[in-house]
């Protein structure tokens, strides 16, 4: 069995922790750290969870609301600490901490009960991973901040029974806003963030009959509104209403989801 839940998600901060239970041993491991040390702690508990509760941390890339204190609180709780090569260059920490392991594309890491499949995607950080999670019988894929869809994507998001999806902006509502048009671009580009009409194509090409739970994350709080991400994921899954799609909220994320 697997639970997950979100310590919040955008551009404030990303975390989520994700839960596996064998029915002996439990394994929790946090995807993503983007809060200071004392904020990370304080959003733990509010999930019902101590820091002695974590096993390990993933860090999908070095931008500064995904990474935030993942090496410090390491270091603090002397946890084992994945990331990609790239990612840990990007950061340039003078000294490596002793947990320190290096993921790699396509490459499995078992923690614990969770077995890890990262894969690559299209975003602007030095070598970006996003996670599929799995307990041996039920699959979680955390699919966000990537720009554009890429085949290898697809392959590793097809066939999961839960999804986090990034919904990052509506397009319209971007190209109105007061954002420099420098920064437009970069959210609006290839290797940026999901708009609303991205995301709906990946889950159109991903979607199987396994899919169970739907997580619309990393919501822009300028660029998008909860509603419309609802009416058009819905229009794909759960109906028009999108009574089953779960949105993160950018401060908060989302409770606990459980599969199987």
């Amino acid at each position: 069995m697997i639970r997950f839940r979100s310590l919040g998600s955008g551009s404030s901060g990303n975390a989520t922790v994700v839960e596996a239970t064998s029915g002996i041993t439990t394994t929790r491991l946090l995807v993503d750290t983007g809060f200071s040390l004392r904020e990370l702690e304080t959003r733990l508990a509010r999930a019902g969870l101590g820091v002695g509760d974590i096993d390990a941390i993933f860090v999908t890339h070095e931008h500064g609301d995904h990474v935030g204190c993942a090496v410090a609180f390491a270091v603090r709780h002397e946890l084992p600490l994945w990331m990609s090569r790239g990612t840990w260059r990007a950061l340039g920490e003078p000294v490596a901490p002793a947990g320190l392991r290096f993921a790699r594309d396509d490459e499995s890491v078992a923690i614990g009960d969770l077995e890890l499949l990262p894969f690559t995607v299209a975003h602007d950080a030095a070598e970006p991973l996003q996670l599929r999670c799995s307990d041996g019988s039920v699959q979680l894929v955390v699919l966000t901040d990537l720009g554009s869809i890429t085949t290898h994507m697809l392959e590793r998001v097809d066939g999961c029974d839960a999804l986090i999806l990034e919904c990052n902006h509506d397009m319209t509502m971007l190209a109105a806003s007061r954002y420099p048009a420098s920064l437009k671009a970069r959210i609006g580009g290839r290797f940026g963030h999901l708009s609303n009409d991205v995301a709906v194509e990946i889950l159109a090409r991903c979607m199987s009959a396994r899919l169970r739970h739907l997580v619309a994350a990393h919501l822009s709080r300028e660029n998008n509104r909860p509603e419309l991400v609802r009416t058009l994921l819905g229009e794909k899954w759960g109906g028009p209403g999108g009574a089953d799609i779960v949105v993160a909220d950018p401060g908060s994320g989302f409770g606990w989801l459980q599969i199987g």
